[in-house]
């Protein structure tokens, strides 16, 4: 007997097929011989992401790490304990989908060669819907490839890149960055651990680091005081391996484990380097300016989460509102109801038109087809607006399931937990916000970032006509403060000037993307960005036609 239950369950859908948007932007921002061959891939992760990788998920979550500290005869071991589900996740992320290996290698997922930026984002934007904590030591050991390929010395490259993405789960070695400090947070220029050369080739790292995610990862890149200059000028990056070429642990200990709101799967810790022996990366005093292009490609990472997080979230409370039932009718047929999804859906998508445009411009600059300003604006524009965006949306989505919604058996409370997160990882918001006005004055972005936008919509579907004045003013607007904010140092204008970019930006991607028949609805997403996001609006005002507008946006999902 089948039993009829009126709390809607949508564990088992395939979260790639449940998004109308997720094949149409893949092919719209991939070769098509790639993203043809990628298809098959993206509806397979799609399925487990919604089914086992759901569950794991969820158990991984519930039955956080645990640290040994000492093993049974004595010995300190410093060892982390992880739960079976959590290492199964680990499996599929690293050597089934090669998440942190297919922007370094071939042979992934069959594909012979490298795979660009915006199929690294896809795959894991469909996988971070399922598993969030997890997506964090997997862009770390991207980045660290990443930035040891730039910066580090061309025999050490050889030795450890194939070791970080390596797709053998038992021969990996996955990566993580020791930069916080109790006395220096953002302010890298407090760093207090000291680095001192060794008669090995390798230095000597003493001093204690605060937060520390993935604390046992085979390498970390750190940050340590090599010169007696202040501030940032005698910090230099190194690369820290947790096992010495003999097989015995690294000369640093991991103190404790936090107690985490939210990505309970993932380990983070405290540790204490005693000693450890690493490499110097890059030239000597130069550190931040090496860790920031790490800390960059993470944020473009925590902006691909974020949007990730509202995607399942949004997924969900569509499935909900379409099967509940309440005074007569399904949820979705009411107006305040579609005003709520309408919302959700315009942040969600606004996210992943963002985190593909940022993705595109780092290809573009790493290859040096285009200036690296874009690119060094982009990345904190979706950290800092996405990662706040993610907030509200998970939140709605746990009030449209009801009280169901609060209860850690269903997967709106994790999304919420892990959402927090994101406006804290990689800079809290002010920080971020800040770094907008830094890449305008320091590297000329804004001028790259206009010519950007003016590209986008000169390519797009245009906007309708009773909306085009309205459009120019605003975008010119948003283009003005920012300026204004740079050039007389009106820090305050930080947060403001950052949203209003964003939501530029996403405007015109929609408007670009919107071009393919496929992705026709995101005109409408466009029209309510500049509705909604950009034109001031009377708080008092009762617009006609809001549950009309509503409907479209929904309906464009169907």
């Amino acid at each position: 007997m089948q039993t009829i239950t009126a709390v809607p369950d949508s564990r088992g859908q395939n979260l790639f097929d449940a998004d109308p948007y997720a094949a149409p932007m893949a092919a719209r921002y991939l070769p098509q011989p790639l993203f043809a061959h990628l298809q098959p891939h993206l509806s397979r992760l799609g399925a487990l992401a919604g089914g086992l990788m759901d569950e794991l998920a969820m158990v991984a979550d519930h039955h956080a790490p645990t640290l040994s500290v000492r093993h049974r005869s004595g010995v300190d071991e410093s060892r982390i304990e992880k739960h079976p589900a959590y290492v199964e996740l680990e499996r599929l992320a690293y050597s089934e989908f090669g998440l942190a290996a297919l922007s370094h290698r071939g042979g992934v997922l069959g594909w012979p060669e490298p795979m660009p930026a915006a199929a690294k984002y896809a795959l894991s934007h469909l996988f971070v819907q399922a598993e969030f904590g997890l997506c964090c030591p997997v862009s770390m050991t991207d980045s660290l490839a990443r930035t040891l390929k730039r910066y580090g010395d061309p025999a050490l490259v050889d030795q450890v890149v194939p070791q970080v993405t390596s797709l053998d789960f038992d021969t990996l070695r996955q990566g993580a960055m020791f930069m916080t400090e109790q006395g220096a947070g953002s302010d890298v220029s407090a760093t207090a651990t000291e680095a001192e050369p060794g008669e090995d080739g390798m230095w000597r790292l003493s001093g204690d680091k605060w937060f520390c995610s993935n604390p046992d990862a085979g390498f970390a890149m750190v940050l340590a005081r090599s010169e007696d200059d202040p501030g940032l000028k005698g910090v230099s990056l190194f690369l820290l391996p947790r096992e010495l070429p003999d097989g015995s642990l690294n000369s640093y200990r991991i103190l404790r484990l936090k107690d985490k709101l939210g990505t309970r799967s993932m380990a983070s810790g405290e540790i204490r380097l005693e000693g450890a022996r690493a490499w110097l990366v890059g030239e000597r005093g130069k550190g931040f300016k090496q860790m920031a292009d790490m800390i960059n490609n993470s944020r473009l990472s925590n902006g691909m989460r974020a949007a990730g997080l509202m995607r399942r979230a949004l997924t969900e409370a569509l499935f909900v509102a379409r099967e509940r039932r309440a005074f007569g009718r399904a949820l979705i047929d009411m107006p305040l109801m579609r005003r709520q999804l309408a919302k959700m859906m315009l942040w969600t998508e606004q996210a992943r038109s963002v985190m593909y445009q940022t993705a595109q411009a780092l290809a573009r600059a790493e290859a040096g087809q285009a200036s690296p300003a874009l690119a060094r604006i982009l990345t904190p524009l979706i950290k800092f607006r996405a990662c706040r965006d993610a907030r509200k949306v998970t939140g709605d989505a746990m009030e449209v399931r009801g009280g169901c919604g609060y209860i850690e058996e269903w997967v709106e409370p994790r999304l919420m937990r892990d959402a927090h997160l994101g406006s804290i990882w990689e800079g809290t918001s002010n920080i971020v916000a800040l770094d907008v006005l830094r890449a305008i004055r320091r590297e000329a972005a804004l001028p790259a970032l206009r010519e950007h936008v003016q590209s986008l919509l000169a390519e797009g579907q245009p906007c309708p006509a009773e909306l085009a004045d309205a459009q120019h003013r605003a975008i010119d607007a948003a283009f003005a403060l920012a300026a204004r904010a740079a050039d007389d140092q009106r820090d305050e204008l930080a947060r403001q000037a950052a949203s209003a970019l964003y939501h530029v930006v996403s405007l015109a991607a929609m408007r670009w993307e919107a071009k393919t028949d496929t992705l026709a609805g995101r005109n409408l997403l466009a029209d309510q960005v500049l509705r909604h996001r950009l034109l001031p609006r009377d708080p008092c005002a009762a617009e006609d036609d809001d549950d009309a507008r509503n409907l479209r946006v929904i309906q464009a999902q169907a």
